[in-house]
């Protein structure tokens, strides 16, 4: 699982003046938010550009302003477990949910970081919390990481059924139909493989991945022009990616007679 959990975009940060020796006014405290919220966001653009120093000000400033503005602690947690600070991660994925218990991103990136973790009974809860969430607008994300929590484990029927589950919300979802590929095809159920890879490849582009998995899967197929056109495929479109390297390891090891 990769880059920032949350996209948004940047906004214009806003410059406060309030007096902190004060009470705040109704209006004190939404121009608190509004700007936490844009530091927010501006601390989220550094996260997923990789500039994790930039990010950590812009949120901690988030917090400052507004010590429970849940995103602000939703987005430093994943900048936390990024950089291997798992302790202050969890306190502020937990922080997050308690101030909005109902937000099915949260408890996606909470999952993650669980599994992660190697806590896979928690992380599953907390994507199928996400998932069972009506409002979610796309709840075939967290079942597939349910999915791909439990192939960690590994456990392929339990990840198989959370696949299907993914699929049935979004049937055209490449993640889920790319880990159903992989998983027919570990089982040995090759012609299971093909029917996941040839749906994926109606929905999104090759990858080197799904290109060299459909090579070996041809391959036990005995369709040797499929796989050889996959093979040339890969290596003219991904010539530096390590499913090259191996595709070229692979490709030695027949000629000289190994299989």
């Amino acid at each position: 699982m990769k880059n920032a959990k949350i996209l948004v975009c940047a906004i214009t940060v806003l410059l406060l003046t309030a007096c902190a020796s004060t009470p705040e006014t109704k209006g004190e405290q939404n121009s608190a938010t509004v700007a936490a919220t844009a530091n927010t966001q501006l601390g989220v653009e550094y996260l997923r550009k990789g500039n994790y120093e930039q990010s950590r000000v812009k949120l901690e400033k988030a917090l400052e302003l507004d010590p429970n503005y849940a995103p602000a602690h939703d987005a430093i947690a994943v900048l936390y477990e990024k950089v291997g600070e798992s302790t202050l991660a969890e306190k502020h994925y937990k922080k997050s949910l308690r101030l909005k218990p109902d937000s099915a991103r949260s408890h996606n990136n909470y999952g993650q970081f669980l599994c992660f973790q190697g806590r896979y009974k928690e992380a599953t809860a907390e994507f199928m919390k996400a998932a069972d969430n009506p409002f979610y607008a796309t709840p075939e994300v967290p079942l597939a990481n349910a999915g791909m929590c439990a192939a960690r484990i590994p456990d392929l029927e339990a990840a198989s059924e959370y696949y299907r589950l993914a699929l049935d919300k979004n049937q055209n979802f490449a993640p889920a139909l790319l880990q159903m590929a992989i998983i027919r095809f570990e089982q040995g159920n090759y012609l299971g493989a093909r029917g996941y890879l040839q749906r994926l490849q109606q929905v999104a582009d090759h990858t080197p991945q799904s290109l060299w998995l459909a090579v070996r899967t041809e391959y036990a197929l005995n369709d040797n022009q499929a796989w050889g056109q996959y093979a040339i495929i890969l290596k003219n479109n991904f010539p530096d990616s390590k499913e090259t390297a191996l595709l070229l390891e692979w490709e030695n090891e027949r000629q000289s007679g190994y299989r």
